[in-house]
């Protein structure tokens, strides 16, 4: 039996494109940028994860090192780590790949990378 689609909820981290340059996944998925949709640009990492824990959203971020080991400390918001230099048709193509074979909660609780060098 095929995954039922689920349109999760993501929160795009600072250095991430804006979602309007992720045509794919910005038409198929809940999304908010912690600066453009938020207003949050310069936060710490403990916040943005804060931001999305209440929110109950996967963090999406290049910023691997620092959020991996957030990532455990809540069921209510995950983290996907992704490699520098994609470009953001290459991004908004994986994530959607990815993400649109995913359960709701495939994310929650732990990392996934999505960078193929990990």
């Amino acid at each position: 039996m095929p995954l039922k689609f689920y349109k999760h909820k993501l929160l795009l981290d600072e250095g991430i494109s804006p979602k309007k340059s992720l045509k794919r996944i910005n038409s198929r998925y809940n999304i908010k940028h912690i600066k453009h949709d938020l207003n949050k640009g310069g936060i710490k990492d403990e916040e943005v994860y804060e931001i999305a824990r209440k929110q109950k959203r996967i963090i999406i971020t290049y910023n691997i090192d620092d959020f991996k080991r957030l990532a455990k400390k809540s069921k209510d918001t995950g983290i996907i780590g992704i490699t520098q230099g994609s470009t953001p048709e290459e991004l908004d193509k994986k994530l959607n790949s990815l993400l649109s074979k995913s359960s709701e909660k495939s994310f929650y609780g732990k990392y996934t990378s999505l960078s193929h060098n990990e």
